[in-house]
């Protein structure tokens, strides 16, 4: 089973803040193939798809808490870690750019830190979605809660549709290609398709 669980927070106050893309994303793959999210054995909302091949996850924990979440979710679902793609946002990566890897450190993200923490592990695969704007990103903390702006939406829903496209890419044609095509960028700094 292939696991993509998206990091965010839950409730109304946080939907359209920019620590939640990770949920926009998983969302997005939900209503393409057509599942609903439902509670879990833990802290944690899921779908499956494709004859429950693969997971759609959510932690219900709050950012910082996300690790005891995905723990639970790869223990429950015998999630092997290379199957385990986790979605966050990065306060580091511009607004446009999407960035796959096969492993890594937190980035400084307490989501990630968590996750990492809980699994004992770095090496599982992530997608990192882009979030700076010209805005001061610093503190993060709070730049992370706000919503994008009005002017920034369009590219916000084309890079949801991108990610998401990413995703259905891992599961076609595997990581290594995905991370070839989604990973480069044209001279503006933009993501190509």
């Amino acid at each position: 089973m292939i696991a993509f669980v998206g990091l965010g927070n839950p409730g109304s106050k946080y939907a359209n803040t920019k620590h939640n893309a990770g949920f926009w994303i998983v969302d997005e793959l939900a209503q393409r193939w057509g599942v609903t999210f439902k509670p879990g054995k833990g802290e944690y909302v899921y779908a499956t798809a494709h004859g429950n091949t693969t997971l759609l996850a959510k932690p219900t924990t709050g950012m910082n808490l996300s690790g005891t979440a995905v723990k639970e979710i790869v223990s429950w679902w015998n999630i092997e870690l290379k199957n385990l793609y986790v979605i966050v946002d990065d306060v580091d990566l511009p607004l446009g750019t999407l960035r796959i890897r096969p492993g890594g450190g937190d980035g400084c993200h307490r989501g990630m830190q968590s996750v990492i923490y809980h699994l004992g592990d770095n090496r599982f695969p992530r997608l990192r979605f882009g979030i700076a704007t010209d805005e001061p990103t610093r503190p993060a903390e709070r730049f992370v809660l706000k919503p994008f702006r009005k002017k920034e939406i369009p590219l916000v829903q084309t890079m949801v549709q991108y990610a998401a496209d990413a995703a259905e890419s891992i599961l076609r044609r595997g990581l290594d290609q995905t991370m070839n095509e989604y990973n480069r960028l044209n001279e503006s700094g933009e993501a190509v398709r």
